[in-house]
C-alpha cells in the first residue's frame, strides 16, 4: 500500500518539507529511484546521485538544500541507520503466511492456539504446546511437547523448537534455527585426555582407550521478550537448569549457544559466534563474527569483542577485546604494529652485530 511523505515522516519522527501528500511506494538508491520512490541520501556523498534518478522525494541529512536537487519534498534525519530501521519496517510486507491453520498442519488436541494465530503447511505442534495470540508460524516448523511460544511471534520455515522450551513475546526466528537440542556433553570413566591437558597445558603421560558416555540434557531453553534468532542458529538445552537468553538480545545466523549458557539482555551475537557450555554473559555484550568463548567463564556487562576474538578467561565489564587469546584491543593493535616492524628490526640488529664484530676485530688488531 502506498504511503505519503507525511506518513513516512511521522513513522520516522522526522521533519519534512515540501509537498507532503506525494505518494511513496518504496525506497531506492538515489540514482535508481523512480518518481514514486524515496531516494535514500542521508549523507552528502550520496546526494549527488539524486540528479541522476527520477525521485521527487528524498531522505536527506539535516541542512541539505533539497530544492537544489530538483525535489518536490524531503524528509530530514539526524541518525541514518536509525531512520533505516523505521523505514524498512514501514515498507516490509513480511512473509506470506495465510491466516488460520493450514489443513496439512498436525496439531495435538491438547495444544492451545492463541487468537488470530496463523499456522502454515506441514507444521507439527506437540502435546501441551501453548502458542500466543497473533503468532505466525511458517511451513514445516516443528514445536515439541510442552513448549510455550509468546504472542506476536514469527517463526519461519523449517525451524525446530524442542520440548519444554519457553519463548517470550515478539520472538522472531529465521529459517532452520534449532532451539532445545541436547547439549554436547560427554564423560569418560577415567580422566580423559582433555582433562589431562587442561591440568598440564599439553603434556600427556598416558594414551589410553577412551569411551564417551552421554550426559543427558534434562533442562530446557528460556528466551525473553523481543529476541531474534538467525537462520540455522542453534541454542542447546541445559543439562539441569535452563539455557537462557535475555530480553532484547539479537542472535545472527549460524551462532551456537551451548548448554547451560546464560546470555543477558540486549546483547548482539554476530554470525558464527560460538559460546561453550556454562558460560555467563552480561547485558549489552557485543560479540562480532566468529568470536569464540570458552566454557565456564564470565563476560561482564558492555563487553565488546572484535571479529574472530577468542575469549579464554573472564572478561571484566566494559572491556574491549581483540585477538587470540583475547586482550585489550589497543594492546592487540600495538602488538601487531610491532610484529610488522620485526623484519626491519632484525635487519637493524644484524647491521649492529656486523658493526660490533668489525669494531672488535679492529680492537683486537691493535
Amino acid at each position: 500500500m502506498a504511503q505519503t511523505v507525511e506518513t513516512i515522516a511521522r513513522v520516522l519522527n522526522a521533519r519534512a518539507e515540501g509537498d507532503l501528500s506525494l505518494p511513496i511506494d518504496g525506497a531506492s538508491e538515489p540514482a535508481a529511484a523512480g518518481p514514486r520512490q524515496l531516494a535514500l541520501a542521508m549523507s552528502p556523498k550520496y546526494a549527488d546521485g539524486i540528479r541522476a534518478g527520477e525521485a521527487r522525494v528524498a531522505l536527506l541529512f539535516e541542512g541539505a538544500d533539497w530544492r537544489s536537487y530538483g525535489l518536490q519534498a524531503a524528509i530530514f534525519v539526524a541518525r541514518p541507520r536509525l531512520a533505516m530501521a523505521g523505514l524498512s519496517k514501514a515498507f516490509d510486507p513480511g512473509p506470506e503466511i495465510a491466516p488460520g491453520i493450514h489443513p496439512s498442519a498436525v496439531i495435538d488436541a491438547s495444544a492451545e492456539i492463541g487468537e488470530n494465530a496463523a499456522i502454515g503447511p506441514f507444521v507439527m505442534i506437540g502435546r501441551g504446546v501453548t502458542i500466543g495470540a497473533n503468532a505466525r508460524i511458517g511451513a514445516q516448523v516443528v514445536i515439541a511437547e510442552g513448549a510455550r511460544v509468546g504472542a506476536d511471534a514469527l517463526i519461519l520455515y523449517g525451524a525446530k523448537i524442542g520440548a519444554r522450551v519457553v519463548i517470550g513475546d515478539r520472538f522472531i526466528c529465521q529459517p532452520g534455527a534449532v532451539i532445545g537440542a541436547d547439549g554436547f556433553s560427554f564423560v569418560t570413566p577415567e580422566k580423559s585426555g582433555v582433562e589431562e591437558i587442561r591440568e598440564t597445558l599439553g603434556e600427556r603421560a598416558h594414551f589410553n582407550d577412551q569411551h564417551w558416555h552421554r550426559i543427558h540434557s534434562l533442562g530446557t531453553v528460556e528466551i525473553g521478550d523481543d529476541v531474534e534468532l538467525g537462520a540455522n542458529a542453534c541454542i542447546d538445552r541445559g543439562t539441569v537448569r535452563a539455557t537462557s537468553v535475555g530480553r532484547g538480545t539479537k542472535i545472527d545466523n549460524l551462532v551456537h549457544i551451548g548448554h547451560n549458557v546464560q546470555v543477558g539482555e540486549d546483547c548482539l551475537l554476530c554470525g558464527q559466534v560460538g559460546i561453550a557450555g556454562s558460560t555467563r554473559i552480561g547485558d549489552r555484550v557485543v560479540l562480532a563474527g566468529q568470536v569464540g568463548v570458552s566454557d565456564n567463564i564470565f563476560i561482564g556487562d558492555d563487553v565488546i569483542a572484535g571479529g574472530a576474538t577468542k575469549i579464554l578467561s573472564n572478561a571484566p565489564a566494559g572491556r574491549v577485546l581483540l585477538g587470540y587469546p583475547a586482550i585489550n584491543m589497543k594492546t592487540h593493535v600495538e602488538a601487531w604494529k610491532n610484529i610488522r616492524r620485526l623484519t626491519r628490526l632484525f635487519a637493524q640488529v644484524a647491521e649492529l652485530r656486523e658493526t660490533v664484530a668489525k669494531l672488535s676485530e679492529k680492537r683486537g688488531g691493535n
